[in-house]
């Protein structure tokens, strides 16, 4: 999986919620009704006794005599579900089975190509010929898909973007299944009973469809999906009833300027107390890592599933030379905390002593920016050279603005007279506290290199966090890290000297799966190592079976993918409903999985 940028650039975004009404939903599992079903009496009275009942029954609910026959034939009789799914949907697009065969959708989008961007705006760029009949198929499947979505409610960028995820031949439903399963943030824009509505067994399907729309089935899906995921329906009650009682993180709350978090290594602060929810405490002890500056409203569903903790959100240039905002959230003690030594630097030239030779008098920064996925183009450092050439000394005005944003924008260092470069990856892993080419070798190209840096925790302050376990546990650590990336935990916790017995690491890029092995195997660490490519193949068995053989996790930690909360992603910044940073469900899931494991064995 190829990341962006984590940048932190960029002030939080509004998203807006999709408010469905409120209307009862068909109960899970609905008995099929007699011909003589209340629904919209005149059309039930009209019908012939000679139709069948399954027939009848959906015309209960105002679907044409036709519309119902092709879809039963389309879905079989004993698929009720799937027959009101064909009907449903369309009736969303405005034709019926029998005209869909006679008049296929049209592949062209018009209006919705502007709201799309280039995914789907180029399509008008090719010149089909017979050897693109595959690809004119599909894409002829999944426009029509983006309509029939686009009609049922969904945001056209959501729709497409849930295409691409799911696949092109996902059904309609899965798809927008895949939409709803990560807008669990606008649960506290419904009320509860839209949320759990009383179903009853004994109701007829006709008396709850006759007045429920596309959104309703919609979802009707997604509590339906829920249920067969207990705990997370679980967990959506009481959020919904703690962000309408006022408890846990409270809502529209601002991050804090600074960002200090709870305590600062060698400064006096107001002591914090801070009270954990009960079922915040553990077994396991945990600790989630991401990007302060994300979208409206994702710090606080992030908080209300993770037990309605209080993110501590702090920025590094308080641990090292370099700024990275971040919010954490975890139930380790707050007191007693330690950081690492030797302190690391927290200048740029105290960092980056060669540079302060060439370093000018009007370039005042003593700390860098975020340390990015990316790094700038030799072109850019030319054009500076050339504009520093070809200036006075000290520059104009309007030179030093162009030069100074873009060092900024880059992190760019004086390397020379009127020279100025991006950093190493040697120096960003100097920066970022891992050891001296951590990174480097096995095949890993220089790009590589900048991806993982880019995407890692900064080891300094997370040390600083989890320095109170050391105590804790004299004889080792049981560790469960989730979305590994170069192992920032891991390197942490060794570095604090907390020896790594099991650690059970899961990371889908195999470049940083290799660095972790490799470190692993450089630092003589006699424990155990396992590795898991995919956080979304851990399920509850593999969990328990590892549980019992390390006789539990004492702490699961982890930062989700930032691809779509970092400022920086100017296309895709969908907060938790994008593609990748939705996986921070996968960390909920497999963490309340571990906490139900251990507190029903230990």
């Amino acid at each position: 999986m190829e990341l962006i940028s984590d940048s932190d650039d960029g002030d939080t975004s509004e998203w807006e919620t999709d408010e469905d009404d409120g209307d009862e939903r068909p109960p899970l599992n609905p008995p099929l009704p007699s011909a003589s079903v209340a629904g919209p009496s005149q059309k039930v009275s009209e019908a012939s006794s000679s139709r069948p009942d399954l027939v009848l029954h959906f015309m209960a609910m105002g679907f044409s005599e036709d519309m119902v026959v092709k879809a039963i034939e389309e879905n079989g009789e004993g698929n009720t579900e799937a027959i009101l799914e064909t009907l449903l949907t369309h009736s969303a697009i405005g034709i019926s089975p029998l005209k869909r065969e006679q008049s296929p959708v049209d592949c062209t989008l018009s209006s919705d190509e502007d709201v799309l961007g280039d995914d789907l705006s180029d399509m008008s760029n090719f010149e089909y010929s017979s050897e693109d009949e595959e690809y004119t198929v599909e894409c002829s499947d999944k426009d029509r898909k983006l309509s029939i979505l686009i009609d049922m409610g969904f945001p056209a960028d959501e729709a497409s973007s849930a295409i691409t995820r799911c696949g092109p031949t996902a059904p309609v439903l899965e798809i927008a299944d895949s939409i709803h399963a990560a807008q669990l943030a606008a649960e506290s824009a419904l009320t509860e009973d839209d949320l759990f509505p009383s179903w009853s067994e004994d109701k007829p399907m006709a008396s709850y469809a006759c007045g429920s729309s596309v959104k309703n089935k919609r979802k009707y899906y997604e509590m339906k999906k829920m249920n067969e995921r207990g705990c997370f329906l679980d967990r959506k009650k009481a959020c919904f009833r703690q962000a309408n009682m006022g408890d846990g993180f409270p809502s529209g709350s601002s991050i804090p300027k600074p960002m200090i978090g709870f305590s600062l290594p060698n400064q006096k602060m107001k002591p914090v107390n801070r009270m954990l929810p009960e079922a915040a405490i553990g077994p396991p002890y945990f600790y989630y890592e991401n990007v302060a500056l994300a979208p409206k409203g994702v710090w606080e569903t992030i908080s209300r599933f993770l037990y309605d903790i209080e993110p501590e959100f702090v920025d590094s240039k308080f641990f090292c030379a370099a700024n990275r905002k971040r919010g954490y959230v975890h139930n380790l003690p707050i007191q007693n905390r330690f950081p690492l030594q030797p302190l690391p630097p927290r200048t740029v030239q105290e960092a980056l002593p060669m540079t302060k030779k060439w370093w000018p008098t009007w370039d005042h920064r003593t700390q860098l920016n975020c340390l990015q996925t990316c790094i700038a183009s030799a072109k850019l450092t030319e054009r500076i050279r050339s504009a520093l050439v070809n200036s006075e000394d000290p520059p104009p005005e309007r030179v030093q603005r162009f030069v100074m944003n873009e060092c900024k924008k880059w992190n760019l260092v004086w390397v020379g007279l009127h020279k100025v470069a991006p950093l190493e990856p040697d120096e960003m892993e100097m920066l970022l506290g891992f050891p001296r080419d951590h990174t480097r070798g096995g095949g890993i190209s220089r790009t590589e290199r900048y991806r993982s840096l880019g995407n890692s925790f900064q080891v300094d302050t997370v040390a600083y966090h989890l320095s109170v376990l050391k105590e804790m546990f004299p004889n080792g650590i049981n560790l469960l890290s989730l979305f590994s990336g170069i192992g920032g935990a891991e390197v942490a916790l060794n570095r604090l000297g907390i020896h790594l017995r099991n650690v059970v690491s899961v990371e889908l890029s195999e470049i940083n799966r290799n660095i972790i092995r490799g470190w692993w195997e450089q630092t003589n660490q006699t424990g155990n190592l396992i590795e898991i490519a995919d956080v979304q193949h851990l399920n509850g068995d593999k969990l328990e079976q590892m549980i019992n053989m390390f006789g539990g996790f004492d702490l699961v930690i982890g930062g989700s993918p930032c691809n779509n909360l970092a400022g920086s992603n100017r296309y895709s910044r969908d907060g938790l409903e994008g593609k990748e940073s939705a996986l921070f469900y996968d960390y909920f899931r497999i963490l309340d999985l571990v906490k139900n494991i251990m507190g029903k064995s230990f």
